[in-house]
């Protein structure tokens, strides 16, 4: 059973810096996150320009339940200045390559793997399809249950593993964020081409349709996102380039 909590995050990349922060966030915050405050990264991705607004990164952090983010918070925000005078030198790095972004808090589906779940059965993929949903107040937990009982076997002949189904927290229940892993770039084409023919993937688009609001956008792993190396960044890692093959 699921017990975290995830932060998710959309990052305002400055220029041409998309990289060089995604290296900056693997290779360096994620050994320091998981060593001061329990935080595992989830993952670092790069949205593909063509399928939204470019340039972005989407960071995803799990967290030890709401009582861990609470000591996170803590943690990170006990200065006057609200930042951690640790990070200081990571922080101001960072502004180089970003200049903002915006935070949900999700709650999973319990039946969803954590991170390490995930990295332990090999899930992994040459892109990830990025869904957000919007439903009538209150029908989170609903809609979480059809991606379960419908939408999982949909996708599985196609290769798509489910990365996560979350809600997201400290609104009215009527939000949701599911990731899917897609091997190979053809696998994506082939779901959206049978979209409206194949009875089980039309049964999920009827779902999604009939959400209040639907938007799908693909991304990309960092070279250091634990989903393609398969375990959390390392503070030797800091040595691997960012375009070094992995």
């Amino acid at each position: 059973m699921n017990t975290k909590v995830y932060t998710h995050e959309f990052i305002d990349i400055i220029g041409a810096n998309r990289a060089n922060y995604m290296h900056h966030m693997t290779a360096n915050w994620c050994p320091m996150a998981r060593d001061d405050r329990g935080q595992l990264c989830f993952g670092v991705w790069g949205v593909v320009g063509t399928t939204d607004r470019w340039p972005r990164v989407v960071n995803m952090w799990e967290e030890d339940g709401l009582d861990g983010l609470a000591t996170a918070l803590a943690h990170e925000l006990g200065r006057p200045s609200l930042q951690d005078a640790k990070l200081e030198t990571w922080w101001n790095e960072a502004a180089n390559f970003r200049s903002g972004g915006y935070d949900r808090v999700l709650l999973p589906a319990p039946w969803t793997r954590t991170i390490e779940e995930l990295c332990a059965d090999g899930v992994s993929g040459v892109a990830y399809a990025h869904d957000t949903i919007r439903v009538e107040p209150g029908g989170a937990d609903q809609f979480l249950s059809k991606v379960r009982d419908i939408a999982v076997n949909a996708h599985q002949p196609f290769g798509w593993q489910l990365v996560g189904a979350l809600k997201t927290s400290m609104r009215r229940d009527d939000e949701c964020i599911v990731i899917w892993a897609i091997p190979e770039w053809q696998q994506w084409s082939e779901v959206e081409k049978a979209r409206d023919s194949d009875p089980s993937l039309r049964m999920w688009r009827d779902v999604l349709w009939a959400a209040d609001d639907y938007q799908r956008f693909l991304m990309c792993d960092a070279p250091l996102g634990p989903l393609k190396i398969g375990r959390q960044p390392e503070r030797s890692d800091r040595t691997i380039e960012w375009n070094e093959p992995q």
